[in-house]
């Protein structure tokens, strides 16, 4: 056997990124999100109800410009989880494996994220 120093198998120097596997590792951060999400709102809950002042300054951060950026990422977060999530469980059901079907499902996962934030954040107006 010769001996060479390539990688064993693909390697992120030779892998071309495609969506399928962009969605799986936005997947997998949107849920690491959702869950530091979670910490912080359960922090605030916990302050309103020991701590008005301190619930109050946290309030006062996500109105402010960062806050909003934050809570707008946060909610996108949320349902491009959503929607993900609900393509995979089609994926159990086995239906929607052929390559065209999971890049045509890609998309709508994407689209339909920017719409429901977008809804999320007219509506609630």
């Amino acid at each position: 056997m010769s001996s060479t120093n390539r990688p064993l198998s693909p390697h992120l120097q030779v892998y071309k990124p495609q969506l399928t596997s962009m969605m799986s590792i936005a997947h997998r951060l949107t849920g690491m999100v959702l869950a530091f999400g979670l910490v912080v709102f359960t922090y605030w809950l916990y302050r309103v109800t020991t701590q008005p002042i301190i619930a109050d300054q946290v309030s006062a951060f996500f109105s402010s410009g960062l806050g909003v950026v934050m809570l707008y990422a946060w909610v996108f977060t949320f349902n491009y989880h959503l929607c993900n999530g609900i393509r995979h469980l089609f994926w159990d059901a086995g239906k929607g494996y052929s390559i065209p079907a999971v890049y045509k499902s890609g998309v709508v996962v994407i689209i339909m994220a920017v719409i429901f934030t977008a809804a999320v954040f007219f509506l609630g107006k």
